[in-house]
């Protein structure tokens, strides 16, 4: 079964989050556990935890199927060694954040050598502070997310995420999230259904569905291998319907959150609604 949903706010507490995902229709949602754009944040009282356990009850959406993503200030990767601690210590609140809710994933951006430090050495940067968070932690898994390559961000070929997997020690609490724009602006056609075929393909080979454990599902504004982060609405972009059509027909995105980060939140329902009739609609439809 597939599991849709979008990135909810929060306002007024993580507890109205999964109410939030209810209201548009989602069987799965993402969050920030804080404000984004911070460091520093108060912890949860007992009264939040306990309303947002209950609420995700309520709503009929499984723990599993709720993908919390961390800070954008996070660089687990960055070459200098006291803004490196910085970002471990932030990043494990997040996953500290993430067992008190019940969660067991943490979405994240790997990081970025700032043109400071070689691709390798930023890549065993990565892999070195999810080992120390894991080290802290006991349950919740890293995912890491793919990235469009931006500027100096890692992560946007499947060799990265790889690489970053290989030097992680406990392989059981680490995955990753393809996100649909990221992935085609990095330079991995998706617009037709041999596109997808050649593209998931080298996945496989070179991280492996075994380490999926989520997606961020956005057509994109720019063009293929731009290197580029602008998200557009599904349909409207770049890539087309087509990827979106072949993802929700392959079992293998099944049982996985699958969440819309596109531009308009206000059509978010009806992309939900598309999204499940590309499922279901027939091969002469």
């Amino acid at each position: 079964m597939k599991r849709i949903g979008a990135h909810v706010k929060t306002v007024g507490g993580v507890d109205k989050a999964p109410h939030n995902a209810r209201a548009i229709g989602a069987k799965a949602f993402a969050l920030f556990t804080k404000n984004q754009r911070q460091w520093q944040a108060k912890p949860y009282t007992k009264e939040t935890i306990t309303a947002f356990k209950a609420n995700l009850e309520e709503v009929g959406i499984a723990p599993e199927h709720v993908l919390p993503h961390d800070s954008y200030l996070i660089n687990l990767g960055h070459p200098e060694s006291e803004a490196r601690e910085k970002s471990c210590l932030a990043f494990l609140d997040e996953m500290q954040r993430c067992e008190q809710l019940g969660l067991p994933l943490l979405n994240f951006h790997p990081g970025s050598h700032l043109r400071k430090i070689s691709e390798e050495e930023c890549l065993s940067l990565v892999a070195e502070s999810i080992n120390w968070a894991l080290d802290r932690t006991e349950s919740v898994i890293a995912v890491i997310e793919n990235t469009a390559g931006q500027g100096s961000n890692l992560g946007y070929r499947f060799e990265h995420l790889a690489a970053i997997i290989d030097q992680v020690e406990d392989k059981s609490r680490v995955g990753v999230c393809l996100d649909t724009c990221h992935t085609f602006t990095a330079g991995y056609d998706l617009r037709t259904p041999e596109a997808c075929d050649t593209t998931f393909a080298e996945f496989e080979r070179l991280v492996g569905f075994k380490y999926l454990r989520g997606m961020h599902l956005n057509d994109s504004k720019p063009d293929l291998g731009s290197r580029v982060d602008r998200h557009h609405s599904i349909g409207q972009g770049k890539i087309g319907l087509e990827a979106f059509r072949y993802i929700m027909r392959d079992p293998r995105f099944d049982e996985i959150p699958m969440v819309l980060e596109t531009i308009d939140d206000t059509i978010w329902p009806e992309e939900i609604e598309l999204l499940y009739s590309l499922e279901h609609e027939t091969e002469t439809a």
